[in-house]
């Protein structure tokens, strides 16, 4: 399986109102082929998939507003179809800047062709589905200024646990894992093509982002890996079986996905460890419980060792 290695910078993750980075412009997209219906989108800041069929384009995230036009360049080598769809699986500025530009770029089907009511409420464009902690991260309350314009906002949500769709011959799950790296995370399962668009629930370019402020917590983001194990059918001793479309990084198989999981693991049990023994935070940061995966997760700038071992150990602290 081919593996795309992406060099594109981070900055302030899991800010919902964060800028893009200033030389995002000049960023160098790349497309790659995953299997089944699904191609996947990168070096635009968060990666963007792309599921595509006779029913027209569907989108997985957006990344930044200023990566837009290349995008919509890419898209149309692939297809001449409009984007009917696009699913949010979080409300950081890297996964949903481009949602104006791309809904304004698709069409609604009249009517929808999906299960429940998700094709209820037609607008103008594309519609975007998210969680409902989604929208109310990306809107504010009456009175207060929106950290994002309303032309990007979802225009459908939902609360449950998981959001059934059918498109481009191919059922489609979302799921919402609350309390991950966020209040409002969801992962995408495409069925026919065996792929999963996992957003910010699978890294490999960096420790995973607890954002506390946002409701996310380590167990919870344990619990989405083991979600994402669960619906994995892997093939062993070869290529194949279900792929994974990481938030940031390279396309991941499952022995990936198991050792990001492996690592979380370790670190917020040496972490747990250390606050079952009364120690501080900087003295737990003193034992380096991340020392032999630093080299792999502890160097993009943002969102480092400290940042991490950070949140994790208020994470637990404040766990029931």
């Amino acid at each position: 399986m081919k593996k795309l290695l992406l060099l594109v910078p981070f900055v302030a993750f899991g800010q919902t109102g964060a800028p893009q980075p200033a030389n995002i412009a000049q960023a160098k997209i790349e497309v790659l082929p995953v299997q089944g219906n699904i191609h996947m989108i990168a070096g635009a800041g968060g990666n963007i998939t792309v599921q595509i069929g006779r029913d027209g384009v569907l989108l997985v995230d957006s990344s930044y507003a200023g990566v837009t036009d290349k995008v919509l360049a890419e898209i149309k080598k692939l297809t001449n179809k409009p984007i009917r769809y696009i699913i949010s699986t979080s409300a950081d500025a890297d996964h949903v800047g481009g949602n104006t530009a791309l809904k304004a770029a698709g069409a609604t089907i009249a009517g929808g062709n999906v299960s429940g009511d998700l094709g209820a409420g037609a607008s103008e464009g594309a519609q975007i589905v998210a969680t409902e902690n989604v929208m109310h991260r990306m809107s504010a309350p009456t009175g207060k200024v929106a950290p994002t314009p309303s032309s990007g906002w979802p225009t459908s949500t939902f609360f449950t646990e998981e959001k059934k769709l059918y498109f481009n011959d191919e059922g489609i799950q979302i799921y919402h894992l609350p309390n991950a790296h966020t209040d409002g995370d969801a992962i995408v399962f495409f069925r026919r093509s065996d792929v999963i668009a996992a957003g910010d629930l699978l890294l490999t370019t960096h420790y995973p982002v607890i954002d506390l402020e946002k409701g996310g917590s380590i167990n919870g983001y344990i619990a989405g890996l083991q979600k994402l194990v669960d619906l994995v059918v892997p093939v062993y001793g070869q290529d194949g079986g279900t792929l994974l479309i990481s938030g940031h990084g390279r396309l991941c198989d499952f022995g990936d996905l198991l050792n990001y999981r492996e690592m979380v693991t370790i670190v917020c049990d040496r972490i747990q460890d250390g606050i079952k023994k009364g120690l501080t935070l900087e003295q737990v940061k003193a034992t380096k419980p991340t020392f032999d995966y630093d080299p792999l997760y502890g160097k993009a700038p943002g969102w480092g060792t400290d940042q991490f071992v950070e949140a994790v150990y208020k994470s637990l602290k404040g766990a029931k």
